[in-house]
């Protein structure tokens, strides 16, 4: 049986970059994400401001919002003024936790704006453990190992269960709170695996304090041309994730006018992109049309591998 979470993704085209900072109704704006400081998605979001910067006439500021596994980052911005100056930093977690959860607050309370790109997901372990591939403990059944991935409703958590369902593991799946956690506890022996982003990973990797095992795409990565991807080991798990921004509704189209130019000018830097694709992010433009017929598709594709999994 396949399991698969994946996404369309629509190639950003280039356009002519503008000199001039593009002016912005507000001084700050406030882009508020679920992640942990260090977090994949506090990473992710703290380099892209830098960019944009640069682009837009107006100041960043990133919020971490931590707690019940994203809802309240969501009601944060679902709440705050749609005015354009709040936004929330779009992942899978959202569809997720609102889709398992029955909170009255959840993703039909955000508007996409706008995606910017997907990316990929590492299996990785501790340089210290005598884990050298992934087979090694899919297939010991002489004892439980201990997985981890960031909080209970994250697409890494469900990749996991389709990876235990699959292999027929009985590995006990921790959660966290977010990435810089599960690090922790990979690095200090206390998990077995971790799933996270390469955002989150590469000063490890680069330290050689962590090792990869695997890569949940469907072809191997040119930074990482050694890593297998799952279904080379002959486990059928892909996962891409999104991301991108989401505003409150009833955000003024205007609003949204400025950063689908913002965002295109941005991913119009060469530079700037080659510096995200050697984190393993791929541009994935789109404009908020786009992004919420994706994000429609993910959460009927999410709820059929629910089903799959009994967890529905």
């Amino acid at each position: 049986m396949k399991f698969l979470i994946q996404l369309s993704i629509i190639t950003f085209f280039t356009n002519p970059v503008w000199s001039q900072k593009i002016e912005y109704p507000h001084d700050v704006i406030t882009i508020v994400t679920h992640s942990s400081p260090g977090g994949g998605s506090d990473v992710f979001l703290r380099e892209l401001i830098t960019k944009l910067d640069d682009i837009m006439d107006a100041n960043f500021v990133i919020e971490n919002v931590r707690g019940g596994s994203g809802i309240r980052a969501v009601a944060r911005v679902a709440n705050g003024n749609p005015d354009g100056s709040i936004f929330y930093a779009t992942t899978p977690t959202y569809i997720l936790t609102s889709l398992l959860t029955n909170s009255s607050t959840n993703y039909s309370n955000l508007d996409p704006m706008v995606n910017i790109f997907y990316d990929q997901e590492i299996i990785y372990t501790s340089i210290n453990n005598p884990i050298n591939e992934l087979k090694d403990i899919l297939e010991d059944t002489n004892r439980r190992y201990s997985w981890g991935a960031a909080n209970p409703a994250s697409l890494e958590r469900i990749a996991l269960e389709q990876l235990k369902s699959i292999s027929g593991s009985n590995a006990a799946i921790i959660t966290h709170d977010g990435g810089g956690e599960l690090l922790l506890n990979i690095l200090n022996g206390t998990l077995d695996i971790g799933i996270g982003e390469y955002q989150e990973l590469e000063p490890q990797l680069h330290a050689n304090q962590i090792k990869p095992l695997a890569i949940l795409s469907s072809t191997r990565d040119l930074n990482l041309p050694n890593v297998p991807t799952l279904n080379e080991l002959g486990y059928n798990v892909e996962l891409q994730k999104f991301r991108g921004l989401a505003a409150p509704l009833n955000t003024p189209p205007s609003i949204y006018a400025i950063w689908d130019r913002a965002i295109q000018q941005l991913l119009a830097n060469e530079e700037f992109v080659s510096e995200f694709e050697e984190q393993l992010l791929v541009p994935a433009y789109m404009n908020s049309v786009d992004a919420n017929t994706m994000v429609d598709e993910f959460i009927s594709n999410t709820q059929q591998t629910f089903t799959q999994l009994g967890m529905f």
